[in-house]
């Protein structure tokens, strides 16, 4: 069995009521929090699909479009934790938990599809994550980021057997895009912060203290690296869609864009 959960909270350091910021759609205006639920409503072979927060508003408004919503405290510090909680909290009876972010609601429905598929064909590793090899546009994008001085997106480095070395803020591996032909391949990879757990690797993770990398760049995933875990990377095709997530203020429009 296999369920999604997607932790919202209203609180972020960077960009305070994120979940419920509205966007411009083909359809009208919709929030964020909607966007992503109904992105992850197009996830087949799922039982259940929840929203889990700490925050009335949220709640309130999720329900509102239709969503099921599980309670969690203010103490958790990242979106894994409080999938984790809402886990215990709901006895939810399932082998693999999917946690969908809220601010990525470009997330194709084949990009969760394929790391539930990897996680249940690897019994060596605890839980999967998508990663999207850069094209020049999104190449661009990061190091836009970058120079500006702006936290965006995530990259990863992983081993030959996709098992994931490092994740960073930071665009990894260093090169030179100046040596690159026009036709070279950009030899990085953005992390798609979507994970599908077993369910004990998730209930263990709140029981491990932030490491000092995870502190470092402010990326979660990296306790289970500093926790000695494996996690399988995923390499997806955006099939000519753009991706992006709602990282700061300024990636509003290009999301907007993006979805028209």
């Amino acid at each position: 069995k296999t369920v999604i959960i997607i932790p919202a909270r209203y609180g972020s350091t960077r960009y305070p009521g994120k979940p419920l910021v509205e966007l411009r759609t083909r359809e009208g205006k919709k929030s964020l929090i909607q966007l992503s639920w109904e992105a992850a409503d197009k996830v087949s072979g799922v039982s259940e699909i929840y929203v889990a927060t700490d925050d009335k508003r949220i709640e309130e408004h999720a329900v509102n479009f239709g969503a099921k919503v599980i309670r969690t405290s203010s103490k958790c510090r990242n979106g894994t934790e409080r999938c984790a909680e809402a886990l215990n909290n709901a006895q939810l009876d399932a082998e693999i938990i999917v946690n969908f972010q809220g601010d990525a609601p470009l997330t194709p429905s084949w990009f969760v599809e394929e790391i539930i598929a990897g996680l249940k064909a690897d019994k060596f590793t605890d839980m999967a994550t998508p990663v999207l090899r850069l094209d020049r546009k999104s190449y661009n994008l990061f190091s836009e980021d970058r120079k500006s001085d702006r936290v965006g997106g995530t990259t990863v480095v992983f081993d030959k057997d996709k098992y994931a070395l490092y994740f960073s803020k930071e665009l990894i591996p260093f090169f030179e895009i100046s040596k690159l032909g026009s036709n070279d391949e950009i030899p990085c990879y953005h992390h798609v912060g979507v994970y599908a757990y077993r369910a004990e690797a998730l209930a263990a993770y709140p029981n491990w203290a932030p490491g000092r990398l995870e502190e470092l760049e402010g990326l979660e995933q990296l306790r289970f690296l500093e926790n000695a875990r494996r996690m399988l990377c995923v390499v997806v095709d955006a099939k000519g869609r753009d991706f992006w997530e709602l990282n700061n203020p300024a990636d509003k429009p290009k999301l907007e864009a993006m979805m028209k």
